[in-house]
């Protein structure tokens, strides 16, 4: 007797699966005229049909989560747009600013390194950097442009003879 399809009406009508149902050997004659899932729960109030346990690990243990070097790939990707974003912004306000005179080609060179060394977060952060550097250059300006009095001391090296 081939009860495959009955065993499938029993699965959906129990909500277990197919190979979680057992059928009493005994009453099969019953189970074959079973036609509604109403007849198969009436025969699993019965005793006739039962469910089998679960088989296997009971406790679900959850895998440990492995954060290599290789599972953090998004994490590097942004972190590199972001990178790329600002350092192209950076570099392109420190070019208008050598095109307009502001700096010159030593201090652009120099920029353009820190730049590359993520020194500057913002162009904002920048342009502080840039306005500082005008700021200690003219007070260098400014001191270079008042007279230096030099004190000078007459040191006289007396020779050997004239200490006699």
């Amino acid at each position: 007797m081939n009860l495959r399809n009955k065993k499938e009406l029993a699965a959906k009508a129990l909500g277990v699966g197919k190979n979680r149902i057992w059928f009493n050997p005994e009453s099969l004659a019953e189970i074959k005229e079973a036609i509604t899932k109403e007849d198969i729960k009436s025969l699993f109030a019965d005793g006739i049909i039962r469910i089998k346990p679960v088989k296997g690990r009971k406790i679900i243990v959850r895998r440990k989560i492995r954060r290599g070097p290789g599972k953090i790939k998004k994490k590097v990707k942004t972190r590199k747009q972001d990178y790329v974003k600002i350092t192209r912004k950076l570099r392109k306000y420190v070019r208008k600013l050598k095109m307009d005179g502001s700096i010159g080609r030593e201090e652009y060179i120099r920029l353009r390194k820190k730049i590359r060394m993520r020194e500057f977060k913002s162009r904002a952060n920048l342009g502080e950097y840039v306005e500082n550097l005008r700021k200690t250059s003219s007070e260098n300006e400014e001191t270079e442009t008042k007279p230096k009095t030099k004190r000078t001391t007459k040191n006289k090296t007396k020779t050997k003879e004239e200490q006699k």
